[in-house]
């Protein structure tokens, strides 16, 4: 008798509904750094946000995410 030895698959984790970036404003220019993301509650009344760093100073903007993630770039 065979056996199956492949493995079960894991559920794929759900694209975030929205990226969390943290802004700093130096002079006229603004940098944006990725810090998180956060996700849509299945009952639609809320999201889950998830920072891998908590910024002390600038802004976080949630901003839906692109086809091509664009890290570090001037907006």
């Amino acid at each position: 008798m065979a056996r199956n030895n492949s493995k079960p698959e894991s559920p794929q984790p759900n694209a975030p509904d929205f990226l969390a970036w943290h802004v700093i404003d130096k002079g006229e220019k603004s940098f944006w750094n990725k810090v998180g993301a956060a996700w849509r509650h299945k009952d639609d009344k809320g999201y889950t946000l998830q920072l891998e760093v908590v910024p002390i100073n600038g802004r976080i903007v949630l901003r839906q995410p692109l086809d091509e993630p664009e890290s570090g770039q001037n907006r």
